[in-house]
């Protein structure tokens, strides 16, 4: 099993280029950052991360992931670099395929695009979209930046997203583009990711659900035509326990990615990752 790390990085924890260094010198596959843009001050959307459902004041700090992974992969030559989640709704398509187009470039192919259509009401509606639709204009918005990816000349016309042909520089180094990865559970996240993903992130879950995932995505992908064994499915935010790793493997997991503490120290983070690497690693 791949193994990556996960943290939410602010100014005050950890710098970016010690965590990244660190972790490749260890020998850990990846390195994934998410994405909060911003935080209205009055939510009513719970989150469950926390069993009362209120927003830790961190999220609000989070640093912008490709920035953050920018700095990372000028200093590493094989860490591979993910967002875990980039919410897409909350860009515009053109730029930000040329943002991930560029870091992939930058990189030397190393990136890894882990996506999500938003939780937080209040935050997705900052960006004039209504809470309903961000479903769709992900689904519209990843279309359009294969075609940004992939074509000299490229178009889209869809509901929400909509240009005409327009040349877009750099194409990533990963061909046709760096994978996506598909994050949740929506009722419908499954036929997603077999029809215009590359692989299933969940947070928060088990083996017996990765399971039962494993069997429905290779049971879509068969229907659709699809090598069931090129959609990987990476579990996001695992506490680096051995023995719980092997039975998400067994289960039909590829990657897991081992979350630090929420706001560690360079200190502690750095002795967090020794620790789990001697545990996961050797």
């Amino acid at each position: 099993m791949k193994i990556g790390v996960s943290l939410s990085l602010t100014t005050s924890t950890i710098d970016i280029v010690t965590l990244a260094q660190k972790c490749e010198a260890l020998g850990f596959e990846s390195l994934w950052m998410p994405e909060h843009t911003a935080i209205p001050v009055h939510v009513s959307s719970p989150w469950v991360g926390s069993a009362d459902g209120n927003i830790p004041d961190d999220m609000a700090q989070i640093v912008d992931p490709f920035i953050a992974l920018a700095h990372a992969s000028a200093v590493t030559t094989t860490l591979r670099l993910g967002t875990s989640v980039c919410l897409v709704p909350e860009h515009n398509p053109i730029a930000l395929a040329k943002e991930i187009a560029t870091l992939d470039y930058f990189s030397k192919g190393r990136v890894m695009f882990g996506i999500g259509s938003g939780w937080l009401k209040e935050e997705t509606e900052l960006y004039g979209i209504r809470f309903q639709d961000r479903a769709v204009v992900m689904r519209e918005s990843i279309l359009a930046m294969k075609e940004l990816w992939t074509k000299d000349q490229s178009e889209f016309h869809g509901k929400f997203v909509d240009f005409p042909a327009i040349k877009c520089f750099p194409k990533p180094v990963q061909k046709p583009h760096p994978p996506i990865f598909l994050g949740g559970r929506a009722k419908n996240v499954f036929r997603r990711i077999v029809s215009w993903g590359d692989g299933w992130m969940p947070t928060r879950t088990d083996p017996q659900e990765i399971e039962q995932g494993r069997r429905e995505i290779d049971r879509l992908a068969r229907e659709a035509g699809r090598d069931p064994s090129a959609i990987e499915i990476s579990v996001h935010g695992q506490a680096g326990e051995p023995e719980l790793l092997r039975d998400f493997e067994s289960a039909g997991a590829q990657r897991a990615m081992i979350s630090l503490p929420r706001g560690a120290s360079e200190d502690n983070a750095l002795a967090a990752l020794e620790e789990i690497a001697g545990r996961v690693l050797a």
